[in-house]
């Protein structure tokens, strides 16, 4: 299906038609979007999640499409990428980001500022949006325990601040999914501590994912959630899955929890690999691992 907007449809604000998102995506993969916008203010995205509201139009809301797979269908109708929206804010103990924030400015915000309980996230390269949207988490971590509360808007687009209880925090999950609101920014609640301290942590994570992650390579990130009693890269390690490779994505030879796009990939090629792994290690280990990373857009 075709959905009919204009480039010029809101003011202020350039569309981009059948724009691919691989220029965008972590893994260099995923078809077009149909019309896709880099909204700047909240009454950009207000204008905008009215507009296809009342037209019927589907809307898919990115940060920096770090956790994330886009199908080589691409996407139908309006997709918002948020990282123009990134202003960061300190006030006493408390870090206030824009929805599409880099995670990674705001944790060096708040060591800047001599604020403890972000090191966690010193190298998550998400964006604020997401991290609340999938509770983003790393080395013990999750954003729950550090966000007070996120300002959303609902899909007829109300404005409202919801607590971090009303959010519903679970295990990569938040509210915010089932209530298909857009995140706009969070208000982090931190402790005060000690500069050097807080610096030497966040080194000491980032020197640690550096050794361990392909980082050097394109990926989604951490691919499987972890399965209750196992460890999801300790699973397909030890059904010799490292190395395995669909045209241009491999099961990294680093971290078997990660799978890189080793050159032209597809996401096709990405979901090969995935139901391969997931297949392998049912059936040597009677486990069934469960994406992390979120599949979207069309076959």
């Amino acid at each position: 299906m075709t959905y009919e907007l204009a480039a010029d449809t809101f003011t202020g604000l350039k569309l981009l038609k059948d724009e691919p998102l691989s220029k965008y995506t972590h893994t260099k993969t995923g078809g077009p979007a149909d019309w896709l916008a880099f909204p700047e203010t909240v009454d950009q995205v207000k204008a905008i999640v009215s507009y296809v509201h009342a037209h019927q139009i589907p809307l898919t809301v990115l940060g920096n499409a770090s956790n994330l797979i886009v199908k080589d269908g691409g996407i139908a109708g309006l997709t918002l990428i948020l990282t123009k929206m990134k202003q960061i804010t300190v006030h006493d103990d408390v870090v206030t980001a824009q929805a599409g924030a880099a995670y990674i400015d705001v944790t060096i915000a708040a060591r800047d500022a001599s604020l403890s309980g972000l090191e966690f996230a010193a190298g998550i390269p998400g964006s604020v949006g997401g991290a609340v949207f999938m509770n983003a988490g790393a080395y013990g971590g999750e954003t729950k325990n550090v966000v007070a509360s996120a300002t959303v808007m609902t899909p007829a687009g109300e404005i409202k601040t919801i607590n971090n209880k009303e959010l519903a925090f679970g295990y990569r999950h938040s509210a915010v999914q089932e209530g298909h609101m857009v995140v706009l920014s969070a208000d982090f609640k931190l402790t005060p501590g000690d500069f050097d301290a807080i610096k030497a942590e966040m080194d000491d994570l980032n020197a640690r994912r550096a050794a361990k992650q392909p980082l050097e390579l394109p990926s989604c990130g951490s691919v499987f959630k972890r399965p209750t009693g196992y460890y999801a890269g300790k699973l397909i390690h030890d059904s010799g899955l490292q190395g395995y490779t669909v045209g241009g994505a491999q099961v990294s030879t680093k971290h078997a929890g990660f799978i890189v796009n080793i050159g032209n990939g597809t996401a096709s090629d990405y979901q090969a690999v995935i139901r391969h792994v997931q297949a392998t290690v049912k059936e040597k280990f009677g486990v069934q691992l469960e994406t992390e990373v979120r599949i979207i857009g069309r076959d």
